[in-house]
Parts: structure tokens; C-alpha cells; sequence
């Protein structure tokens, strides 16, 4: 037996391709390669076996006896390389369920979350995807948190929990804000197809009227916390994702009115074959609690 290493792979593949199509144009367009290094590939692999494998010709190309014998070993080889590399990819994405989430819950509460779960189930991984407005364009997940009206929501989702409207200003600011009128003429931060959270709190102080379009606007609920927390004005978001920064002080509740929100988070399962570790985070967060002290907690 001749003590010498192996030929590179890359060398078995180059020939493979290229006898397969009898072209070396072809098998360099299969391979992402040029035509002279697919060419230069089969040619090391010939002086490495010290035979020639191709009859070369001026327009064609044909296997010699050597190359034909040597062709089914080399396949039956790459077949067995190919099979154990999809077994250990297979294997792989059977551990792995992914969530889509809006970025806001991704941030401020599903963290916690998936500290509970990783306890629980440290062998599974956990793709999170953050949105911020669900489109057709989203990548697709076998999990998916939304956020919708009540009436509104996927016939197939699940309420997560009922949501309340909290009012929010920086610290700073709460002293002036003690009264439904001071609420009425402070500055304002909205979030853009989110109004409804204003309307509903401007109902539960009796405010004689919010103007929507005076203020500043941002798509992002977490942008619309920020910019409150700099003290540019006061704003309303949902319960769930205010907690994080009530709890760490960036913000208060400067009245403490809390009314039901008609908007609620809902979660509904994709079409997936990882049906086992997508039910079993499923029913995580479907058990999980609102709040942060407990959130990673499911109910018993």
C-alpha cells in the first residue's frame, strides 16, 4: 500500500462533474469554477493516480477504461459523504424552532422567556425574528407572535393575554402631569397605526380630545419608549412591554389609569416539519405570564 494522503476532494468532485457531463463547460457551470480550473483540477487528480482518466479530444471528451472503473467508487464515496452531511444538517434544523416576533416583545419581554426554556430544553435552539409590521415579505416561521385588534385576529391564533394601556413619561416630567388637563396639553408621541392606544386613553381621563396629528410619530413602539424616556413627551403603549422600563425607572405611570386595551398579542404555529420542538415552544410561551418578574415562569 502506497503511504501518501488522500486526494483532495475538491479533485474527486472536479472529475465526478466533468464525467457526468463529458464537459468541462459544463462541469465548471455546475461548479462555480472556470472552465481551465475544472481542467486543472482532473489533470492533478491524473497525475495523482498516474493515469489518464480522459480521452481528450478536440470537441468531446470520453472516459478511458481506467476512468470508467474508477467512476462508480468515487460516486459511491461521494454519495456516503453527501448522506452524512444531510444527516448531521437534518438533525440540526430538528433542534431548531424559529419565532417571529414583533420587535418590541422581542425586546422587552421574550428574552426572559427563552431563559426559562433554555432550562428546560438546553439541547433545542431558538431562531428569533423581530418585526416590526407583519408583511408578506417577513421571513417565514414556524412560530408567530402577532398583535391585533379582538376583532381582527387570526381564527387560528391564540391570545396570548388581555392587555391594558399604560400613559408614560420620563421621571422628570411626572410632577406636572397630575391631572387630566396636564395630559391634554403635554407633548405627545405617537406610534403610526397605533392611535387607537390614545383614543382609548384620552376615553378612560376624560380628555376633551387628542390631536393626532400634532406631535412627534415613529412605527416603533421601542423608538416611541425611547424617545418618552429622553422626555419628549408622554406617550401610551401596552402593559407587557412598558414593565421593563417602569421596572428599571426610565419611565413612570404619572396617573395610574390603566384601561383594556382592544389590542392583544396572539401566537399561532407555522407549517414546519419541526412539529415536536415548535410544540414544545409553543406551549412555553402560550403558559408564560406578562410580567417580568415571572414572565419566564409558565403556570403550572
Amino acid at each position: 500500500m502506497i503511504d501518501r494522503p488522500p486526494p483532495p476532494l475538491g479533485l474527486i468532485r472536479a472529475f465526478e462533474c466533468t464525467a457526468r457531463h463529458l464537459s468541462f463547460t459544463l462541469a465548471a457551470r455546475e461548479l462555480g469554477y472556470t472552465q481551465a480550473a475544472v481542467s486543472a483540477q482532473v489533470r492533478a487528480l491524473e497525475k495523482y493516480v498516474a493515469r489518464p482518466l480522459f480521452v481528450r479530444k478536440t470537441r468531446s471528451l470520453k472516459l478511458t477504461d481506467i476512468g470508467e472503473a474508477f467512476l462508480p467508487t468515487l460516486l459511491q464515496g461521494l454519495q456516503q459523504i453527501d448522506d452524512a452531511t444531510n444527516a448531521i444538517l437534518t438533525g440540526s434544523r430538528e433542534k431548531t424552532v424559529s419565532v417571529a416576533c414583533p420587535m418590541s416583545l422581542a425586546e422587552n419581554w421574550l428574552p426572559g422567556v427563552l431563559v426559562g426554556f433554555r432550562e428546560h430544553y438546553p439541547d433545542i435552539d431558538v431562531i428569533v425574528h423581530g418585526t416590526v409590521w407583519e408583511a408578506p415579505g417577513e421571513p417565514a416561521a414556524d412560530l408567530t407572535i402577532t398583535i391585533n385588534r379582538r376583532d381582527e385576529a387570526p381564527d387560528t391564533a391564540k391570545c396570548l393575554w388581555p392587555e391594558k394601556l399604560v400613559l408614560l413619561c420620563a421621571p422628570s416630567a411626572a410632577q406636572g402631569l397630575t391631572s387630566a388637563t396636564a395630559i391634554a396639553s403635554a407633548p405627545k408621541i405617537f406610534v403610526m397605526g397605533r392611535q387607537e392606544y390614545w383614543t382609548g386613553m384620552a376615553a378612560a381621563l376624560s380628555l376633551p380630545g387628542v390631536d393626532l396629528d400634532r406631535g412627534y410619530r415613529t412605527n416603533s413602539t421601542n423608538i416611541a419608549l425611547e424617545m418618552a424616556a429622553s422626555g419628549l413627551g408622554i406617550t401610551v403603549a401596552l402593559e407587557t412591554v412598558s414593565r421593563t422600563y417602569l421596572e428599571r425607572g426610565l419611565l413612570v405611570d404619572p396617573l395610574g389609569v390603566r384601561p383594556i386595551s382592544p389590542w392583544s398579542y396572539y401566537l399561532a404555529s407555522g407549517s414546519t416539519r419541526n412539529r415536536t420542538v415548535a410544540e414544545q415552544l409553543r406551549a412555553w410561551i402560550a403558559s408564560a405570564k406578562p410580567y417580568m418578574q415571572d414572565r419566564g415562569l409558565p403556570e403550572s
